[in-house]
């Protein structure tokens, strides 16, 4: 875990300690302060050993995957404490008789609900993104840009899952190639360009951008569509291919605007929304 933040935040006047794990770009809670603000325990520590012990006995992989980082305890130092990220943490907190994890068990069952119906009907994921998007306030020219780079993105990892590409760590290597290839940088140094941590990183890329991904992604799918390629090596090939027509439209965009075309801003900084290339006066166009 590299460059991680120990923080203090405060539920019900109550803390939970969390740290921020830049690598993997995901938040660890500790569980022992959840555990005291669902049960109001006088001590969380001795119910969670209790609790952990009897889900490890029912065979519960989440409390199997759980780990254990230091933060800072009472007396200040910094001591080793069993944390979960967001995921494992709503899973172990079915496991708690509280009248204060309803309102977490029945976000959890609308969720899982919803994913149900999108299975059986994918338009619907894509009219609730749309409705979702709206209420976020992005305008409509900037929503059917995101529409349209889903669309993309999946007939990419169509052509990657074909050529024996992993998914998750090999998807995820291909496009931090060829986001480097057309922007400069890696998915997570573009993420850290618009100060972003948790945040998807297409849902705050301006319509240049996004144009300019797509750009990237869909040349990537026709050329593997034409190639066939096999394998990561030939297809991280065919992915700097691909890339590389976007970074010759980038470099033309910003030579006839004189503005750079990869933006430090992100959906935070504009209220309407209306993500628009220029709009970055201190850009650097990296």
């Amino acid at each position: 875990m590299s460059d991680s933040k120990n923080k203090i935040m405060l539920f019900e006047e109550k803390r939970v300690r969390h740290i921020w794990d830049e690598e993997n770009e995901k938040y660890w809670f500790s569980i022992v302060d959840v555990i005291a603000i669902l049960t109001d325990s006088v001590d969380s520590t001795a119910y969670w050993r209790k609790l952990k012990q009897r889900l490890i006995t029912d065979g519960n992989e989440t409390v199997t995957n759980c780990h254990g980082l230091k933060m800072p305890a009472p007396d200040g130092k910094m001591r080793l404490t069993d944390v979960a990220d967001t995921e494992q943490l709503l899973r172990l907190i079915q496991s708690v008789p509280s009248k204060k994890a309803e309102p977490f068990k029945l976000w959890l069952a609308k969720v899982g609900n919803e994913r149900i119906d999108e299975m059986i009907d994918p338009e619907l994921s894509i009219e609730r993104a749309i409705q979702n998007y709206r209420q976020l306030g992005y305008g409509e020219n900037w929503i059917n840009q995101r529409i349209k780079s889903i669309e993309v993105r999946k007939a990419l990892t169509d052509e990657w899952d074909k050529s024996g590409i992993e998914e998750g760590v090999g998807y995820a290597a291909l496009t931090d190639l060829m986001s480097k290839v057309w922007s400069g940088m890696t998915t997570r140094e573009y993420k850290q360009h618009k100060g972003l941590r948790k945040e998807n990183l297409r849902d705050n890329m301006t319509n240049i951008e996004l144009i300019l991904n797509m750009l990237a992604e869909a040349t990537t799918t026709e050329i593997s569509q034409i190639t066939s390629p096999v394998g990561f090596g030939e297809s991280a090939e065919v992915a700097k291919r691909g890339a590389k027509a976007a970074k010759v439209a980038r470099t033309q965009i910003e030579a006839e605007t004189g503005k750079p075309a990869v933006s430090r801003l992100n959906a935070k900084d504009l209220g309407n929304r209306q993500l628009r290339i220029g709009d970055d006066k201190g850009g650097d166009g990296v």
